[in-house]
């Protein structure tokens, strides 16, 4: 079993999951401490509240058989259902309802679909556990202190089944991906383990290098 978390290290970036989940190298960063500080406070699995009809149950544990992943939800938002039709039974709440996984990240809303992925995995894991089919889930932004709804598409599952694919073969055979630098590389906690740096500036001195070659040939 990987790390459900580790779908969204990954669509960020191969090699940060590779250095995290294969060889076992961390580094925090004032990101990384400010999310981490953030779940702190959202998942502690003694804390389920009930306002309004509405359950919050927090630090879910959640599986995947068919995906090979384990791991927590922060939250599951439970709301009260009139049917049987997608709804999962709850100790110490009776009834039936309707389960809704709710991720919470520190920054804003991003645009390689890394937050969307790892939503769409805790749903999945949680359709395998319960026997239900979800929709939608939610992700909690702290920056903008809002809720963004994400539908769970065809695509969005065909995207983690594939990520997951490739993550578990990476695993399998001990390989970190080679270090490329991105925009991305600046905000990474573990670029000073990774070495990119290194990398783009070996790569601006051999650009020098070859300059200087090809000035010398011309002259």
């Amino acid at each position: 079993m990987l790390m459900l978390s580790g779908i969204q290290h990954y669509r960020f970036c191969p090699r940060q999951w590779a250095l995290a989940y294969v060889e076992q190298q961390w580094q925090d960063n004032h990101l990384t401490i400010l999310g981490n500080q953030l779940h702190r406070k959202v998942d502690d699995p003694l804390t389920m509240d009930c306002s309004r009809g509405v359950v919050h149950l927090r630090s879910v544990a959640l599986v995947s058989r068919s995906l090979g992943v384990s791991g927590i939800a922060d939250v599951l938002e439970l709301t009260p259902a009139t049917d049987d039709a997608n709804a999962i039974r709850v100790p110490k709440y009776d009834g039936l309802w309707h389960a809704t996984p709710i991720e919470y990240k520190h920054g804003r809303p991003k645009s390689d679909a890394s937050d969307d992925a790892q939503l769409c995995a805790q749903a999945i894991c949680l359709e395998e556990m319960y026997g239900i089919r979800l929709t939608y889930g939610e992700i909690y932004y702290e920056r903008t202190r809002h809720r963004k709804a994400v539908e769970l598409t065809d695509d969005l599952r065909a995207l983690v089944c594939n990520l997951v694919a490739e993550m578990h073969e990476l695993y399998a055979t001990g390989t970190t991906p080679s270090a490329r630098w991105t925009s991305k590389c600046k905000s990474c906690s573990l670029k000073d383990l990774c070495m990119v740096g290194d990398l783009r500036r070996a790569t601006s001195v051999q650009h020098y290098l070859n300059q200087l070659t090809i000035d010398e040939e011309t002259t």
